[in-house]
């Protein structure tokens, strides 16, 4: 249902950009059927690299993918140019037209031509900027974030206790081994006592990406590294293949479930909850199994993949949610639709007594391209209040 929305969608936004960047700049002949083919290709081909995931060669997935952020953004600033565009061709139909030969074109389809013809350039050249410049952050490395959170009834040992957390690594064909291997080396060099992986790791099987996972082995943190279920985890056939590649890489999935994190006599309980997509697969977040036992004197620290679930974590008296999901919205200006369906975007916030802090992710979904939302790993310090 997912890829026939989306399907619709870039049907949709293909469809303008064919009538504002070729049918509206060329004249009939060979010139707008071949342009109208290569469109037609792109969109087919876009559509088709989605649905296969990870199947499709980086040598394809790089271009198409690169071309997806870039129709995105030639359908917005087209669309932002339509007024624009609207006032002057009603100029140009009252400005009488002079007496030509029969055989001369009217001076107004020459000045609507190059109207359209202007209006396809300027949009081409800020698409092409905002989409380099996009890629640029997306491909570059995660900005580290130090967040202190502040939370009740936290021991004073273990004030200064720190939370590496990361989501949306989303190793695929284009974010392999060497993408790991950089947020590994990232995590390492911030010395966290925990690592927290929220969801949405990768797209595609083990078989595909068991090495590009592989550099997980050498996380280094004094009480382990810990995951949880994302939506894209459930995009493969088989999800627990990769919860027990992650056990023999020594990240620990916590599958509504929780753990006592000690530090001499203190302690905190650290729970985790399935992604809301496991309910397709008969792996529903189960919030009474993941807290079952926990002790209320101490407090509770839960992952959970996406935000909307610190609702019922609300309800439950968890202390502080650590989520993912969002992308910050990715590319701007999509992240108002996703604060639609989110209650944060990303950063702190607070539902209640429950503050929810959002990662933004270390990788990207779709066109490798951020706008407005760079990467990062957040490096989470518990506080007294």
């Amino acid at each position: 249902m997912f890829l026939v929305v989306l399907g619709a969608i870039l049907a949709s936004m293909h469809l303008y950009v064919w009538v504002r960047l070729v049918k509206d700049t060329t004249r009939p002949g060979r010139v707008r059927w071949l342009l109208s083919a290569f469109v037609v290709a792109l969109a087919l081909l876009l559509v088709a690299t989605l649905a296969l995931k990870g199947v499709v060669a980086p040598v394809i997935a790089w271009p198409v993918y690169l071309w997806f952020g870039l129709v995105a953004y030639l359908f917005l600033v087209l669309l932002v140019l339509e007024p624009i565009r609207w006032l002057l061709r009603r100029r140009i139909r009252r400005r009488p037209e002079p007496q030509a030969a029969p055989e001369a074109e009217p001076d107004a389809v020459n000045r609507r031509l190059f109207l359209a013809r202007a209006s396809a350039v300027a949009a081409g050249a800020v698409s092409v900027g905002v989409v380099g410049v996009g890629a640029a952050t997306a491909l570059g490395p995660p900005n580290v974030l130090h967040v202190p959170v502040r939370l009740r009834r936290l021991d004073p040992a273990l004030s200064g206790f720190r939370i590496a957390v990361v989501s949306d690594v989303h190793l695929g064909p284009l974010a392999g081994r060497a993408h790991t291997e950089r947020i590994v080396r990232m995590i390492n060099e911030t010395s966290p006592d925990l690592v927290a992986i929220v969801g949405d790791l990768v797209d595609g099987t083990v078989a595909e990406l068991g090495s590009a996972a592989e550099p997980l082995r050498d996380l280094h943190s004094r009480e382990g590294a810990f995951f949880v279920t994302g939506n894209h985890e459930y995009f493969v056939e088989d999800t627990s293949s990769w919860l027990h590649e992650l056990e023999r890489l020594g990240v620990h999935p916590l599958r509504n479930e929780n753990t006592v994190i000690r530090r001499g006599s203190a302690s905190f309980d650290l729970a985790g909850v399935n992604d809301v997509a496991g309910a397709s697969r008969s792996d529903p977040p189960d919030f009474d199994k993941a807290l079952e036992g926990r002790d209320r004197a101490r407090p509770t620290v839960l992952l959970a993949h996406q935000p909307v679930q610190v609702a019922t974590a609300a309800e439950r008296g968890v202390d502080l949610q650590l989520s993912g999901h969002t992308h910050g919205g990715q590319m701007w200006p999509f992240h108002y639709a996703v604060r639609a369906v989110q209650p944060s975007l990303a950063g702190l916030s607070s539902v209640g007594d429950t503050q929810l802090y959002v990662s933004r992710g270390a990788g990207f979904w779709g066109p490798p391209v951020r706008v407005g939302a760079p990467p990062d790993i957040s490096v989470i310090s518990l506080q007294q209040p």
